[in-house]
């Protein structure tokens, strides 16, 4: 089965094809989503991986945004059909307005202030967040995050899967493979026991 274009594994020349708005709005939606989320965790942990997460989203919304104004242009024949397709594009820059200020959080990374950003006791919260990548020799390879139980044995919330240029944002029953990149929040302790698991430094979750 073909994917979409949005969700193809390189698409930096893109070709229009005919794709349901309603699967592009669904798209940004939840792309705006998860920046927010990535881009908060980023400023709160200080981490520069997670920021250029959000910065290529941020490039892959404008790409979507770009592509319902195309379809929308396209599918007006009169007056009444542009009044309908209008309300399709607010949703649209809405969503897009949502991307613009999670990469403008994530800016606030390379601005030297003199006083911290954050109080101490948000920065030294109990909670982490790390990009783990799942390598072959890991036994997470063809099973799902479910049947590993990553939750209940490290106190990690896997919050998406990233695999190629496609993003699985409900990956809980996602079968692995090995080359997914996925998202963790949790404990220091949980999130090093998990990438080592996923490293394949570790043969079972316990």
């Amino acid at each position: 089965m073909k994917l979409p274009w949005w969700k193809e594994p390189e698409f930096e020349e893109i070709e229009y094809e005919p794709t349901s708005i309603k699967e592009l709005l669904v798209e940004m939606k939840n792309i705006s989503e998860l920046m927010i989320d990535l881009a908060y965790s980023a400023i709160l942990f200080n981490n520069a991986e997670i920021a250029e997460e959000v910065k290529y989203l941020e490039s892959q919304m404008d790409t979507l945004n770009y592509h319902v104004r195309i379809m929308a242009l396209l599918a007006a024949r009169d007056k009444e059909d542009a009044e309908k397709l209008a309300g399709i594009l607010q949703m649209a820059e809405a969503a897009k307005a949502i991307s613009n200020a999670a990469g403008d959080i994530v800016k606030l990374m390379s601005v030297k202030l003199q006083k911290p950003l954050l109080p101490r006791l948000l920065r030294e919260s109990d909670e982490m967040i790390q990009k783990m990548h799942i390598a072959g020799a890991s036994n997470a390879v063809g099973r799902s995050l479910a049947n590993l139980r990553v939750s209940s044995e490290t106190g990690v919330r896997i919050v998406a899967l990233r695999r190629g240029q496609r993003w699985l944002y409900s990956p809980k029953h996602v079968t692995l493979r090995e080359g997914d990149v996925a998202i963790g929040i949790g404990p220091e302790e949980g999130l090093d026991q998990l990438n080592r698991f996923f490293q394949g430094a570790e043969e079972v979750l316990e």
